[in-house]
């Protein structure tokens, strides 16, 4: 996996220049690393590159579930339900490391949204739309049987609930996983590249982007027989420079999540709710900490850096007292907030939660391959269609004739497990193993359950010299250390931030940790990426600012 070393950013961008590939990406979230993954297993040369790091914008600011759309019935969104819906035990299978099966209660009061027929009728038609497995069938809950699942429930007018299952996942590491195995499959990826111009043949056609690596400003050109645009929240300013942003446009809504540490927040069960103006609510309990989101409201600003307004916590922490009324919840325990910007295809006339999350893919008389829209959960099957579009074009320019796509088994970097139901076996082996190196069971066990079947390259990131039981101030432990160390060689973490946010998720779910380790995390990189004295300002600057945002994102907000 040495080909996605941050330490080597700059000569593999130059051996880039120097090829010419069969497809160009440009945007290394998850759509355009499934669209990677897909096209280097079918043989074909392949690049995809990134102007933030990977996964920096939607793709690790979801609600982080690789779920069916449950809600998308009411739209009669039926085919979406159907797809989505089965791509989640797909997901699952190919990485259950970062994908985890969680049963969600949907509880029922009178006056609500949902009635108990309606919700029984409505997850049957899921069930049965999204083929669950019999294990994991809904069924219907009395109050009493609600509340002993979620005690902190407001049981006034509850009637009962609904009881199925969705996927909860890491979106970012998901994301990253799916790039490792693109790479692994032959592709070239890139983060901190900016497409600036796009390139065009005699005839018009797209060929290739001019590109800048944002870190040291050097210039390139990339050369492609086919330019996808993946680039999300970005899809129609590409579009414009390229003059085909018409017809079809996107919206952008913005959607914000509040974490509360468990103590303060004690969830037990994953709950989907509704809110007193007709949206829906999740509340998720993950790793001692609980988290609530998401909003849906209309976004017009910088889409690489949305921020949780006042209104927005206020909305959700009104949202969450309502259903949770005994924690009196207040601004004062957020612990940490994420917002994310949402790329839709507009609709005239709708509002944000009511927008379709269907995916189009978009050809414009240049070749531009655009793909719009879409859900975390079908990011394979958007892949799919979007290569098997590429295969046909190839074909007929004469560069290659490509199979059907490989990759609905195809385990994921990280996710060679033997499949889902192997893993717990695998966990507990690959953890005893951490504790034989010296590792707490805790650490070890952590390390299992997020690297998968990577777990022993990151152990071979450990000391050399036997493992002591602390270690001196400020010195990173040794778990830390290793997953910094692959983070940086393995997986091409740049920046503190990237590692806190994006392979690690600590900026969002252990802030204490980030805090603590900050500057050995800094101290690291800066001696791994030769960082000069002004790049070692700004990496502590942007992570300082990004602590701010997570932990008082309100006051930031209103301030900018």
């Amino acid at each position: 996996m040495q080909q996605m070393d941050a330490a080597t950013r700059a000569e593999r961008l130059e051996r880039m220049a120097g090829a010419t590939y069969d497809v160009l990406i440009i945007g290394g979230g998850i759509t355009g690393a499934g669209i990677a993954l897909d096209a280097a297993s079918r043989g074909m040369r392949t690049a995809v590159i990134e102007m933030q790091d990977f996964a920096a914008g939607t793709s690790s600011r979801s609600t982080k579930l690789v779920h069916g759309g449950l809600r998308y019935l009411k739209q009669l969104e039926v085919k979406m339900v159907a797809e989505v819906g089965k791509e989640r035990a797909i997901v699952y299978e190919n990485g259950p490391h970062v994908t985890t099966p969680e049963w969600m209660l949907l509880p029922l009061y009178q006056g609500g949204t949902f009635g108990r027929f309606s919700t029984s009728l409505g997850l049957r038609a899921y069930d049965f739309l999204a083929g669950v497995k019999r294990a994991e069938r809904r069924s219907m809950l009395s109050a009493e049987e609600a509340l002993r699942r979620e005690p902190l429930l407001r049981k006034e007018g509850l009637l009962g609930g609904g009881y199925y299952v969705e996927y909860r996942t890491d979106d970012a590491r998901l994301t990253i996983e799916v790039l490792k195995e693109a790479v692994r499959q032959g592709a070239d990826a890139i983060n901190y590249v900016k497409a600036e111009q796009l390139r065009y043949d005699a005839q018009g056609k797209v060929c290739g982007a001019q590109v800048r690596d944002v870190r040291s400003g050097a210039a390139h050109e990339l050369r492609a027989a086919c330019v996808v645009n993946a680039a999300g929240p970005w899809v129609d300013r590409l579009r414009e420079q390229d003059g085909s942003r018409s017809g079809k446009m996107l919206r952008l809504t913005k959607g914000v999540h509040l974490v509360f540490d468990g103590g303060r927040f004690p969830l037990r069960q994953a709950v989907y709710f509704d809110t007193p103006d007709g949206r829906m609510l999740f509340a998720i309990p993950r790793a001692g900490k609980t988290y609530v989101g998401t909003t849906d409201t209309l976004y017009e600003a910088d889409p690489a850096h949305p921020l949780v307004t006042e209104q927005d916590q206020d909305y959700v922490l009104r949202a969450a007292g309502a259903m949770f009324p005994g924690l009196e919840l207040q601004a004062d325990d957020v612990e940490s907030s994420w917002a994310g910007v949402r790329p839709l295809i507009y609709q005239e006339g709708k509002s944000p939660s009511e927008i379709s999350r269907r995916d189009e893919i978009l050809t414009a008389p240049s070749g531009l391959i655009t793909i719009a829209g879409g859900k975390l959960t079908g990011y394979r099957k958007m892949a799919e269609h979007v290569t098997d579009l590429l295969a046909q074009r190839l074909q007929q320019g004469g560069q290659g004739t490509f199979g059907a796509c490989r990759t609905k088994r195809m385990p994921l970097s990280g996710g060679d497990v033997g499949g889902a139901a192997k893993l717990p076996e695998r966990l507990a082996e690959w953890t005893e193993a951490g504790v034989a190196l010296g590792l707490p069971r805790a650490a070890a066990a952590r390390l299992a359950r997020r690297y998968g079947s990577n777990t022993p390259i990151v152990y071979a990131q450990l000391p050399q010299q036997p493992l002591p039981a602390s270690q001196a101030p400020g010195e990173l432990p040794p778990d830390w250390a290793a997953e910094l160390s692959y983070a940086v060689r393995c997986e091409m973490a740049a920046t503190p931030l990237d590692f806190f946010m994006r392979r690690t998720g600590a900026l969002l779910f252990d802030i204490a940790a980030v805090h603590r380790w900050k500057e050995a995390v800094l101290r690291v990189m800066t001696g791994a990426l030769s960082y000069t004295a002004r790049e070692e300002r700004e990496h502590r600057a942007s992570l300082e600012r990004a602590l701010e945002e997570a932990a008082h994102p309100a006051a930031l907000a209103e301030e900018g």
